[in-house]
């Protein structure tokens, strides 16, 4: 073993070690408020950076295709013995690099090239792998779009069911990238069946939520579940299938070697270490904080006077209608990261303007939470968020808050 890797990028390649600490103290000296961001805890960490980096192993548990994988076999059981507990699931696929990955190789599984798929539409809060045209997923497939009710901004099952109904599908997905409301997986399944479709849950953003009993589950529901480890979850980046035991050969062989070579089973060993963590009692009190502190945020911007899209959040998200300001989501994010705040202009539903300027903005709630910052540190942060918005171009009001930010960052450090 090289003794010497500890000190190897500092001594050996100075240029990258001082990006890498100059974007650790980014981190720390921020409030990061993007939904699909977390903050990973030191042990997995150090699952990600161990030894095992260094290990080739193609194929599965019992079934590689390189020697010395007694321990790289152990590893991975463990990450699906644990995944499927965490979950219920009858099958776990834990070698997917991420949860787009994930969505391929079950579309894979269950679709016939221009097979016709209903998914949420990008700009109403589905994600791209959710029939976008620019995305392999509208290239290869016929995608009917449903979205949210004009007046309510939440999911109008009537209307899916109709669309469902008319256009018969041979899959359904559930499942967002910025929808800040429950979905009904047991209703998806019953429209599903109704349709005489599958039905597939992306539960990428509300995974971690899921685990800890506070939102539906969709595995009982969803012939397949997909999801990312490092959202909720407080996991690495990677991704997560889950599904029943009749699709678990074909899932599998859809991953590898359908799409994917060598697993990164130091990724793997991190993914085991979160399923962990996510069965502590700990983490249920902190998906309940990530919530609240979604809540908190919500209704403060509100009293304000900006609009949250659908009224409210029942997760982690809260998507903000920047329409009445004046400002559009691209300045808005660019104004807040000067401040020290980071987010993601995001479209809101109907929005007039192209994704890349939009009408809103996304806000969340996990990594700030795993912080430990709580309600008061929640209330301040809407104040600062509306001192930039409310002086976008003034350089003197972004340097203010950013001094702000770093006032309470340092009471929350990351290392701590």
């Amino acid at each position: 073993m090289n003794t010497g890797k500890a000190d190897s990028l500092a001594q050996g390649d100075g240029q990258l070690a001082r990006i890498l600490e100059a974007e650790a103290e980014r981190q720390d000296s921020t409030i990061n408020l993007i939904a699909s961001e977390n903050i990973a805890s030191q042990a997995v960490l150090e699952a990600q950076r161990s030894p095992i980096i260094d290990k080739y192993a193609e194929g599965y548990p019992g079934r590689r295709y390189y020697s010395g994988c007694v321990h790289i076999d152990e590893i991975e059981n463990l990450a699906i013995t644990r995944a499927r507990e965490l979950f219920g699931a009858e099958h776990a696929n834990v070698q997917a690099h991420s949860g787009s990955q994930a969505n391929m190789a079950a579309y894979s599984v269950i679709l016939n090239y221009r097979d016709t798929v209903m998914g949420m539409t990008l700009s109403h809060g589905g994600h791209l792998t959710h029939g976008a045209e620019v995305n392999f997923s509208g290239k290869l497939y016929r995608f009917i779009p449903y979205g949210v009710d004009p007046k309510t901004e939440t999911l109008n099952y009537d209307e899916v069911e109709k669309l469902a109904l008319e256009h018969r599908p041979r899959l359904i997905v559930a499942g967002a990238s910025s929808y800040s409301r429950i979905v009904d997986f047991e209703r998806f399944r019953h429209i599903a069946d109704k349709a005489g479709a599958m039905l597939l849950a992306d539960i990428a953003h509300i995974a971690g939520i899921i685990a800890a009993g506070l939102h539906s589950s969709s595995v009982p529901y969803a012939q397949v579940s997909t999801a990312t480890t490092q959202k909720t979850l407080r996991g690495p980046r990677g991704g997560l299938v889950l599904c029943q035991k009749q699709l678990s050969s074909a899932i599998d062989a859809a991953v590898f070697p359908g799409m994917q070579g060598g697993p990164a089973m130091h990724t793997i060993a991190a993914k085991a270490v979160c399923f962990h963590e996510a069965v502590q009692p700990g983490f249920v009190d902190y998906q309940k904080r990530v919530l609240d502190n979604a809540k908190i945020l919500a209704s403060e911007l509100q009293s304000h006077g900006l609009r949250i899209v659908s009224g409210g959040t029942d997760n982690h998200i809260v998507l903000v209608d920047l329409s009445s300001t004046g400002i559009t989501g691209k300045d808005a994010d660019t104004a807040l990261e000067a401040a020290g705040i980071t987010v993601n202009r995001n479209a809101i539903p109907f929005d007039p303007k192209p994704p890349w300027i939009a009408s809103g903005i996304r806000l969340g709630t996990p990594a700030v939470t795993t912080r430990g910052f709580g309600p008061d540190e929640m209330k301040r942060i809407a104040n600062l968020i509306m001192k930039v918005l409310s002086a976008a171009s003034d350089a003197g009001t972004r340097e203010q808050v950013r001094q702000e930010v770093r006032d309470i960052c340092r009471q929350f450090p990351i290392a701590g």
